[in-house]
């Protein structure tokens, strides 16, 4: 995709996307917050960097990416109820490149919804068996080391936080992740998983189930920050709870939970179960204060590679850390709207030494027994 415009007003508005050639466009619509959401077999961005934070008429501002391996999406926002009221592909003529085109028409939320209905019961079904896959416990096949998880933020079309000098986020995350398992893995004690190896989009409740199928005993999701202020920076390292540490914790909780909508997933509310809840509560409050011991590790040693945040344990409602029978912390490497962090997060040497004091987090964690008598 070579260039990607949007022209008309609020009467009728189209997105219009110059292609190499012409392509296969699933589309469909979700609501709260209301989107447009288009897919494609997996095709090269070429766009200027920025393209789509603006938006006109009906159409408030559009993103794209990879979202899993093979599969690429165009996030369409809207500014209210729409009717897709003309979809279709050009084939590219002469020196004309071929174009995709997207006509949208304002409309009710009830026809907004029906619309979307024959998207949801086509997903019910597939989305069941895909957990029933996902939470198929692993054998062990004699293998004694211990299962971790890491998880790199971000990826594919949600490229997560942005530094000055336009580093992105989701490649921060993933480079770091490889280089901390690659350390994991030379001591021989862990058997290292990640949620993502490449620029591929990843939900985050599939991120959560993969710990949980593989009956991980670790889940640690690296990150890095970014806030409005430019003068915060620090590593921070985040637990979960149902109550923020305070008001900014609670803006990063909900700024990271935001990475499914970015992407176009719809957000379902859980079934409860009252029995239920109480057998899974009693797990996860032991689970979360493993969390804890090892988030203070976690600040114990990395204090001695690199400068920590005022504050740095803090607790939040991060949707990630949410398995309710595996421990988990987040750490957010640095602030990328810092210009100090930024810089710091591209330092080979620095990223050198923060992931040696997390592998000593990691082992004086185990060291310490928490395994054998959480399995008691």
């Amino acid at each position: 995709m070579v260039d990607a415009r949007i022209v008309g007003d609020e009467r009728r508005t189209r997105f219009i996307a110059d292609m190499s050639g012409p392509a296969e466009v699933g589309l469909f619509t979700l609501a709260d917050p209301y989107r447009i959401i288009l897919d494609l077999p997996q095709v090269h961005f070429g766009l200027a960097e920025g393209l789509g934070a603006e938006g006109r008429g009906l159409i408030s501002a559009f993103r794209y990416g990879q979202i899993s391996p093979g599969k690429s999406r165009i996030v369409l926002d809207v500014t209210g109820p729409v009717k897709v009221d003309k979809s279709f592909v050009v084939a590219s003529v002469a020196n004309e490149p071929a174009r995709l085109v997207i006509d949208v028409v304002p409309t009710t939320r009830k026809e907004f919804l029906e619309a979307n209905r024959d998207y949801r019961d086509a997903q019910t079904a597939e989305a069941a068996a895909r957990r029933d896959r996902e939470l198929v416990p692993r054998a062990n096949n004699g293998d004694d080391r211990i299962p971790v998880v890491l998880d790199p933020g971000h990826g594919g079309i949600d490229a997560g936080a942005r530094g000055a000098a336009g580093t992105q986020e989701k490649n921060v995350t993933l480079d770091f992740a490889k280089l901390l398992g690659a350390k994991l893995e030379e001591t021989g004690l862990y058997d290292v998983h990640y949620t993502r190896t490449d620029d591929s989009f990843i939900a985050l409740g599939e991120r959560v189930a993969l710990a949980r199928s593989i009956d991980a005993k670790l889940f640690v999701s690296i990150h890095a920050n970014s806030f409005s202020s430019r003068a915060i920076r620090g590593t921070v390292i985040y637990t979960v709870s149902d109550d923020a540490s305070d008001k900014m914790a609670e803006e990063i909780a909900a700024s990271e939970n935001q990475s499914d909508i970015l992407a176009g997933i719809e957000i379902d509310e859980e079934d409860s179960d009252g029995v239920m809840d109480i057998l899974i509560d009693l797990t996860r409050r032991e689970t979360r204060n493993f969390g804890v011991v090892f988030a203070r590790n976690l600040v114990k040693e990395l204090k001695t590679a690199t400068k920590m945040f005022k504050v740095p344990h803090q607790q939040a409602g991060f949707k990630v850390l949410e398995a309710p029978d595996v421990p988990s912390a987040m750490v957010e490497l640095g602030y990328l709207s810092n210009k100090d962090d930024e810089k710091q997060l591209l330092s080979s040497e620095w990223r050198d030494k923060a992931a040696d004091s997390i592998v000593r987090a990691i082992g004086g964690y185990f060291a310490g027994n928490v395994v054998r008598k959480a399995e008691r």
